[in-house]
């Protein structure tokens, strides 16, 4: 099925036609591990894992790349900061990674090469792209000749001149360009070194994904992603490597997440901003922060604040109360064999054009939230309903709720059951209220003692000073039962 995919490239938005039938290869650049991942990090994750399961839901084979970063000057000083091996620090910082993602829900891709995989690849397009005459060698170094590209600045849409007047170029007189960038660079006394035609060094950065790309997924490939602060330069370099050494476009498509924002400033070490994945999810439920970083469309800024991560929590809350209790209702409930669709074909429809328009995944959002208010008036009614007339209230429920599993889970959610997320909100309310869970549950006690004596004024009583806790109660078949308002 057919959709529109806006390409930064061309600035527009395209309907998308892969190069081969059914199938996609789709490249995302990955993290240099030298720390641990913040909330940009999660957000180009969350973005491409949610793009690479709706391909796959409409029937896509995806060949999905991310790499690492694995040698790099970060790498390296960190390293020395702390005085261990280099690969000590990107061996814990990929297992960091790791479990970050995997707390978020992220299907791993379906192949994660790390840069110092993959040296030989680098060196042959190096190689290729100095017989060319579009690299030279100074020193041991090997730099990218900016001037042989004559289509250079063509993704970020900058002009030569702009670039020369703003960009932060590394002030090296044995560069022939202030724009040229490194291939290769000559390894310092200590650094880690691979053997090379000019010498021990190590390569740069940006010739790693054309290398890579090329390796995994051919010499031109659909779609190429990343965060938006990558467009230039690391893109834009990109695309000249590739094109001087095979002589065509790398990438049919390509695809920008937007920034993250820290309470409306631009998130910063240097502002005291900055979030590491880690510090987010000690406070919120991982799907919290999946279903707040997909409810702007991803090419927008989004703004990170503990009053948008509340506000989604609770509508995280609510989708899951509504599970909880649609799993008591439809208990023992045994469906027709197939649908009965009840109208939610239309309902699959207004999911499939959002996310065909460009991904769109606010409106899915959006689309689950009128779900949930129609489903839970359809629970109501069929808990209203006599037993042996719920039958097809019960139908509608339970397609409508698998319809809903169905699409949150391209977003990520409503994966966890609901008695643990349940759980799980009301120990953060807990700890948050430094509530006495022994004093409520005495609290509780006491009030149905009261009532089975009738002393219907000690109860309320009760009932009263939890309220005045924050402690709301709910008197059920199996017991009374409490939560945090």
């Amino acid at each position: 099925m057919n959709f529109q995919i806006y390409n930064t490239l061309t600035g527009n938005k395209e309907d998308f036609t892969p190069l081969q039938a059914g199938k996609i290869g789709m490249y995302v650049c990955g993290v240099t591990v030298y720390d641990y991942c913040h909330v940009g990090h999660a957000r180009a994750g969350v973005v491409f894992d949610t793009i690479f399961r709706y391909l796959k839901h409409i029937g896509y084979d995806v060949t999905y790349v991310r790499n690492f970063t694995d040698i790099d000057d970060k790498i390296i000083n960190r390293a020395n900061e702390q005085g261990v091996a280099w690969d000590e620090i990107t061996r814990k910082f990929i297992d960091a990674f790791y479990e970050d993602m995997d707390r978020l829900n992220m299907e791993r891709p379906n192949l994660e090469p790390k840069a110092t995989e993959c040296i030989p690849e680098m060196i042959d397009m190096i190689s290729t792209l100095e017989k060319q005459g579009k690299a030279y060698s100074v020193d041991g170094d090997v730099y990218y000749s900016v001037s042989s590209f004559a289509d250079y600045g063509c993704l970020s849409k900058r002009k030569r001149e702009d670039l020369l007047a703003g960009a932060r170029v590394e002030v090296d007189d044995r560069k022939r360009d202030p724009l040229d960038f490194a291939l290769w660079k000559k390894s310092k006394p200590g650094e880690p070194s691979w053997e090379s035609p000019w010498g021990p060094g190590r390569p740069g950065w940006h010739i790693e994904c054309s290398a890579m790309g090329q390796k995994f997924l051919g010499k031109v490939f659909d779609i190429h992603g990343g965060g938006k602060d990558l467009v230039f330069p690391h893109h834009e370099n990109e695309i000249a490597q590739s094109c001087g050494a095979t002589g065509s476009a790398p990438v049919r498509y390509w695809v920008h997440n937007g920034f993250v924002n820290i309470n409306k400033e631009k998130m910063s070490k240097s502002l005291g901003n900055f979030f590491t994945i880690r510090d987010i999810l000690d406070k919120y439920h991982p799907e919290v922060l999946r279903w707040f970083l997909l409810s702007s469309h991803y090419r927008n800024p989004i703004d990170f604040s503990d009053s948008n991560l509340e506000e989604a929590e609770r509508v995280m809350v609510r989708f899951y109360e509504f599970l909880d209790d649609s799993e008591k209702v439809l208990a023992g409930f045994v469906p027709e064999p197939v649908s009965s669709e009840n109208g939610i074909s239309k309902v699959r429809e207004k999911f499939r054009e959002a996310m065909n328009d460009d991904f769109n995944t606010a409106i899915v959002q959006a689309i689950l939230n009128e779900e949930l208010r129609r489903l839970n008036q359809v629970r109501d009614q069929a808990t209203k309903t006599k037993k042996k007339q719920r039958g097809p209230l019960l139908q509608e429920l339970f397609d409508g709720l698998a319809l809903m599993k169905e699409m949150a889970h391209i977003l990520g959610v409503l994966i966890d059951s609901p008695s643990a997320f349940l759980e799980s909100i009301k120990q953060k309310k807990i700890r948050e209220l430094d509530l006495d869970t022994d004093k409520i549950e005495t609290l509780i006690q006491e009030r149905t003692q009261a009532r089975s004596a009738k002393a219907w004024a000690d109860a309320d009583r009760f009932r009263d000073e939890l309220t005045e806790m924050g402690v709301l109660i709910e008197d059920t078949p199996e017991g009374t039962i409490w939560k945090i308002r």
